[in-house]
């Protein structure tokens, strides 16, 4: 007889219990899912060149990961190490296979991050806004109009009528992605100034003035956004990896 896949209070669960209970709290897909995602990584930083991590680079890795975790004292760095059910050599070769993992992913990720970029630029470029949201066109009008005659500022119309909460910020509503915008705002907002007032706007019932504030281009200089990217170009490459394997699953009670 085979061991058991686990047990609880003394009592053996078998692998075909653990998948059914996986199956009852609908998260059996997700386990198998996540288990396709480390097999093909690992095949793929295993059969890739060039992946190899440099030791000096693990070392200190290993050195900033103490420091940032108040680990430096080696007593406490061993009890942590138990706690986590490691040896110093397994965290060293996880901390390697980390480096290999991020090799990898540059490797898949570099040849289209420059096009894909360009297609999700409108998604990373963000615009800081205020709003003023009123009920009727006819006011909106009218305040757009004191705005522009100076005869009251868009911080004092948005506290005295916007019917949303940002009123109590003066309308501030900001950073907004551009892709996110609806098409009408966002094409207004594309031919305006920093400080310029666009609108009225009419949107599901309701009537918007709105003010740029800032405008961030997004640039792939840009550490947040590269990360962002190469992110979202490897889950789509491991998604593609995954839907070509033929899987069999195979459980014996």
């Amino acid at each position: 007889m085979s061991e058991p896949f686990l047990t609880i209070d003394d009592t053996p669960v078998s692998l075909a219990q653990a998948v059914r209970y996986l199956q009852a709290g609908r998260k059996f897909d997700a386990f198998v899912g996540e288990i396709l995602r480390q097999f093909v990584i690992e095949r793929e930083v295993q059969s890739h060149e060039g992946l190899d991590a440099n030791p000096s680079a693990v070392e200190q890795a290993i050195v900033d990961f103490r420091l940032e975790q108040n680990l430096t004292d080696s007593r406490q760095f061993q009890q942590w190490l138990a706690a986590n059910g490691l040896t110093y050599d397994a965290f060293r070769d996880q901390v390697a296979y980390g480096f290999k993992y991020r090799t990898l992913k540059d490797k898949i990720t570099e040849p289209r991050l420059q096009e894909y970029f360009i297609e999700r630029k409108i998604y990373l470029d963000r615009v800081v806004l205020s709003r003023i949201i009123v009920d009727n066109q006819e006011l909106a009008d009218e305040l757009k109009t004191q705005i522009s005659e100076g005869t009251a500022t868009f911080e004092q119309l948005a506290r005295e009528y916007s019917l949303t909460d940002d009123r109590i910020v003066n309308g501030m509503v900001g950073p907004v992605s551009r892709g996110s915008m609806p098409d009408e705002l966002r094409a207004a907002v594309d031919q305006a100034g920093v400080s310029d007032v666009v609108g009225p706007m009419g949107m599901e019932g309701r009537w918007g003035l709105f003010r740029v504030e800032k405008v961030m281009h997004a640039t792939l200089d840009d550490e947040q956004v590269q990360t962002t990217l190469r992110d979202e170009l490897f889950e789509q490459w491991l998604a593609q990896k995954i839907e070509s394997l033929p899987i069999k699953l195979q459980i014996e009670d």
